[in-house]
């Protein structure tokens, strides 16, 4: 009996030491050299990130109205303007000889309407004046019928003599029925010609409208307070109608243009309330556009900030936008880090004595830039070494220690 107790004091003193030693021997982080977050009871705002810039919210391209030239500038990019301060001028000798033939034309429109009109109305009064002098001789030749018709009933007449007179009379106002239809249909033709006419005219005054409208748009002017961001500063080169030739834009007031993965196209949504991360400084926004269409596999969207004049905020910037799309009530959550790489199962080291760190998997759910959802494997109060171990990937456990 008693070498038994002597053996196993024995056995238990070498467990002890090999233990000892195993423990000592294992690998071991220092506590202020590693990040542990201890998971609590809380809300998390679902987010997905994307990343973008700061660009201005108001922007106006001007393009050149017509084929032309740049002949010279007035200003340099980066300078500050007012409405209708000129930017540049183009080559505009076309354009105002352009505009002086449709000046001419529609003067000899306005001629032609005015001859066309006076013309017409002769017609009419000489038409009138045929009715009236063509009434009077029917009036006359009723007159005589029945002057003849009187004498034939006291037998002074003859009764050829009153066929004549009434065929007479009936012939004039056949012949004044007829003149009183032509007046109307000259008075239809006159009053459709004065609107085909009129409608010439019409074409005229537009296309002369426009063409002044060209003339003032090549002048380029600034149609708004603003600073030029570019403007085309190669005179002497030729420029297409509709090619772009400056750009105004509204520095006072921003807004981050942003894409993100097409797979994350069903979280978006117009009105969805954004972080945008500029620098140091979180600034509230929302989703206030998006394009629906995927290009290269990625979804841009707008964000209207709500202090789109921040300090600190320029345009050019970088920047990082966290769409909400959901919120988490009363669940889990541990401090988000490096280690997050989305929804899943991850293997984290966990905090289960005050010296030792466990190897444990748990599951992660939605998170946002602060919290990530646990759904499984962590409980409230524990905490999770949330620092990016890459080193003891194939550890079971680490000792924690404070030096």
């Amino acid at each position: 009996m008693k070498y038994i107790c002597i053996w196993l004091g024995a056995v238990i003193t070498v467990g002890v030491v090999l233990w000892l030693a195993v423990w000592l021997l294992a690998p071991s982080v220092k506590r202020s050299e590693v990040m542990l977050s201890r998971a609590e009871k809380g809300t998390v705002e679902s987010t997905v990130t994307a990343t973008g810039h700061v660009v201005p919210a108001f922007e106006q391209i001007l393009v050149s109205p017509v084929a032309t030239r740049i002949v010279e500038l007035y200003c340099r990019e980066g300078d500050s303007v007012t409405a209708g301060t000129p930017l540049l001028r183009l080559d505009l000798q076309s354009t105002e000889i352009q505009y002086q033939r449709l000046n001419d034309e529609l003067a000899m429109k306005r001629y032609e309407i005015e001859q066309s009109a006076l013309e017409g109305h002769t017609r009419l009064t000489s038409l009138e004046m045929q009715i009236e002098a063509k009434g009077m001789a029917v009036d006359q030749l009723k007159a005589e019928a029945e002057n003849e018709r009187r004498l034939d009933s006291i037998g002074s007449g003859t009764g050829e003599r009153v066929r004549q007179a009434v065929l007479a009379y009936r012939t004039g106002l056949l012949e004044l029925e007829q003149l009183r239809k032509q007046l109307a249909n000259e008075r239809r033709i006159q009053e459709n010609t004065a609107r085909s006419k009129q409608l010439e005219g019409d074409i005229s005054a537009r296309n002369l409208s426009e063409a002044a409208r060209m003339l003032d748009d090549a002048k380029v002017r600034a149609p708004m307070n603003g600073t030029v961001t570019y403007l085309n500063n190669s005179i002497g080169a030729s420029i297409g109608a509709g090619e772009k030739v400056a750009v105004l834009s509204d520095l006072t007031h921003l807004k981050v243009e942003a894409e993100i993965a097409e797979g994350h196209g069903d979280k978006l949504h117009v009105g969805a309330p954004v972080i945008v991360r500029v620098g140091r400084h979180n600034l509230s926004g929302r989703l206030s556009s998006m394009n629906a269409r995927s290009k290269s596999g990625m979804i841009s969207f707008i964000v209207t900030l709500d202090k789109d004049n921040a300090p600190g905020l320029r345009a050019g910037l970088n920047a990082q936008a966290a769409v909400l799309y959901d919120i988490h009530e009363d669940v889990i959550r541990i401090a988000n880090g490096s280690y997050y790489k989305g929804p899943g199962s991850y293997e984290l080291f966990v905090v289960t004595k005050p010296d030792r760190l466990e190897r444990r998997r748990v599951l992660l759910g939605d998170s946002n830039p602060d919290w990530v959802e646990v759904k499984s494997g962590i409980a409230p109060g524990e905490e999770v070494l949330i620092s990016n171990l890459n080193d003891y990937e194939m550890k079971q456990s680490l000792r924690l220690t404070d030096k």
